[in-house]
C-alpha cells in the first residue's frame, strides 16, 4: 500500500495533468475541503462539491493554473505540502506566483480533509477583485 506522502504526490501529478476524475477518486465521499474565507471558493463536503465549487471556479479565474509542490512533511495521517501556485488572471493577465501550505488528512488510503493557506490578497489581485 502506498504511503500517505505517495498518495498526495499522485494527487498533484493527476491534478497537473488535468485528470480531475482521478483526483476526485482519491477522496472520501465525506471529504471536508477548506479554502480561505476571503477567497470565493468556500468550504465544501464531498468530491462533487469540490469539483463544482472549487476546481471549476479556479480554472475560470486563473488561466494556465498549476500547483507545484516542493516539500512534503510526513505526519502520518496528516501530510503537509509546501509549494507554489502559478498561473495568470483570466481577466487581468496578472501573474499568479505565490506560495501555499496544504494540509491533507488521510483516512484508509484516501483524502478525507484538505485545508490551504495562501496569500489571499495576491489571489484577489490576480482575479481583479481588488486593486493591486
Amino acid at each position: 500500500m502506498p504511503s500517505n506522502v505517495d498518495l498526495t504526490r499522485d494527487l498533484y501529478d493527476a491534478f497537473n495533468k488535468g485528470d480531475v476524475p482521478a483526483v476526485l477518486g482519491m477522496m472520501t465521499q465525506d471529504i471536508k475541503w477548506e479554502e480561505p474565507e476571503t477567497l470565493p471558493y468556500g468550504t465544501h463536503v464531498g468530491p462533487e462539491a469540490v469539483a463544482d465549487k472549487v476546481f471549476s471556479l479556479v480554472v475560470q479565474h486563473i488561466d494556465e493554473f498549476s500547483v507545484e509542490p516542493d516539500e512534503w512533511i510526513d505526519g502520518g495521517d496528516t501530510v503537509v505540502v509546501l509549494g507554489t501556485y502559478r498561473g495568470r488572471g483570466a481577466t487581468t493577465g496578472k501573474v499568479l506566483d505565490t506560495p501555499f501550505v496544504h494540509v491533507w488528512r488521510l483516512t484508509g488510503g484516501k483524502i478525507s480533509g484538505f485545508r490551504t493557506s495562501v496569500d489571499t490578497h495576491r489571489w484577489l489581485e490576480v482575479m481583479g477583485a481588488v486593486a493591486g
